[in-house]
């Protein structure tokens, strides 16, 4: 029973009883690598799509063991790192359609949960992105002009009042406000996907690790039980897809972390002014990303991300980031000192070089997706959708989106791995610390 341990929401989601391995000789129209979001969601929509098929999918440990059971459960409109980032590599017109495709991603998570009545503690109060200091308000402004121009979704600028009246912090001095946000427990939303999944006729075997891929007209997936012939492959594997050799260079695992308090009592929720329950997260690009729990717990997550030699996909805790999240919750709330926290977890995510989400195929049979870039709740979701009508060979409006398909940054193999990711990031570190000692020297 030891994912238990890898999150709040997987300890705290309820009595649960595990799927039986796959045992035996099967044959399959499509076989799905990983139970997250993504490969529950494409199996989902494949038999809405095709009821007749047969859909299978392989999850090494328990539904929702990697990012889709750790992450902090924002259901948002954020596509890659930045706007200005998608602008520069892909142009206005390609940015838009991001916006369109998430956008349609949050609108799909909402609708999954009310149709199949997924109790996930689901509240849409928005996505309060606010700015601790000159610079990150400055650029908060000029996303916000990059996305009129674009014609990108709507969203809301308060000064440094308004924010500090739904959310009380001395260091906020601006805020950009997105209605189209939801909170919910990733846990208890990907298992409830999966009874969804299975009650359409989807079958899930859990504790099934795949040890090999045979590729042919008939793909074989082998498991230490038994093995799957299958018509098509989806490797919906994401943050641990380096284990696979075919997709080892599409993308890097890169660990991210939360901490998590005591619930909050009624004076501090007073003290604090969080009345509204939005989700929150700073300007920084290593951003810090808050939210309220339903019991009131505060979240804390992000500071910093980190790769680790030879991508490993395992290092769920890390007590510098620990501390650092702890330290970071008594500055920018400094009415909560002496609160006790009680929860501390990671994991990987799925990073691209080039900071943009990947859907394409290795060979003429196998599909994959990478790179949600930490923003998997709903574009993982969504990309289930796609993956579906890749698989059912069908070219729809989704299928169309140019980040299927999309050539990529390969990432080289070790030591330049490392070289490469430590370079991206300790740049994105040293803007930071920048802006923030900028800041305290006013």
């Amino acid at each position: 029973m030891g994912y238990r341990e890898k999150s709040f929401w997987l300890e705290t989601a309820g009595e649960y009883q595990e799927r039986p391995p796959l045992e035996g000789e099967h044959t399959a129209d499509v076989c799905i690598v990983g139970g997250g979001f993504t490969g529950v969601s494409a199996a989902l929509h494949l038999k809405e799509k095709a009821p007749g098929l047969r859909a299978l999918v392989l999850e090494s440990e328990v539904v929702g063991f990697g990012a889709s059971g750790r992450n902090a459960g924002f259901s948002m409109t954020l596509f890659g790192l930045a706007p200005e980032v998608t602008l520069w590599r892909f142009g206005a017109a390609r940015l838009r359609e991001a916006d369109e495709y998430m956008v349609r991603a949050v609108d799909l998570v909402r609708r999954r949960v009310a149709e199949h009545q997924i109790d996930c503690d689901y509240e849409e109060n928005g996505l309060l992105t606010v700015a601790t200091n000159p610079a990150q308000r400055r650029r908060l402004l000029r996303e916000m002009e990059l996305a009129r121009r674009a014609g990108l979704h709507e969203t809301e600028w308060l000064e440094a009042d308004e924010v500090r009246a739904q959310v009380n912090s001395p260091l906020f001095c601006g805020g950009r406000l997105d209605r189209h946000c939801a909170l919910l427990n990733p846990a208890k939303l990907v298992r409830g996907l999966a009874r969804a999944a299975q009650q359409a006729g989807a079958e899930i075997y859990e504790r099934s690790p795949v040890l090999e891929v045979v590729p042919g007209p008939r793909v074989r997936v082998r498991t230490p039980g038994g093995a799957v012939a299958a018509e098509k492959v989806i490797f919906a594997t994401n943050a641990y897809s380096a284990r696979l050799r075919p997709l080892r260079s599409r993308q890097l695992p890169v660990h991210t972390y939360i901490v998590l308090t005591e619930p909050l009592s009624p004076e501090q929720i007073a003290a604090i002014g969080w009345q509204r329950r939005q989700g929150l997260e700073d300007g920084r690009n290593l951003i810090h990303y808050f939210r309220l729990t339903r019991d009131n717990r505060l979240l804390m997550g992000g500071h910093d991300a980190l790769y680790y030699w030879g991508s490993q996909d395992g290092r769920d805790r890390n007590t510098a980031v620990q501390q650092r999240l702890q330290e970071a919750v008594k500055r920018i709330f400094p009415a909560l000192a002496g609160i006790r926290f009680t929860h501390h977890w990671g994991g990987p995510i799925s990073a691209t070089l080039d900071l943009a989400p990947l859907i394409g195929r290795v060979g003429p049979n196998m599909l994959y997706s990478v790179g949600c870039m930490g923003h998997g709740v709903s574009l993982a979701n969504l990309n289930g959708a796609t993956l579906a009508d890749l698989a059912l060979g069908r070219q729809t409006d989704l299928t169309d989106v140019f980040f299927v398909d999309r050539q990529a940054v390969p990432a080289p193999p070790e030591p330049l791995r490392f070289a490469v990711a430590g370079t991206l990031l300790t740049g994105m570190r040293l803007q930071d610390r920048w802006h923030e000692r900028g800041a305290r020297g006013r």
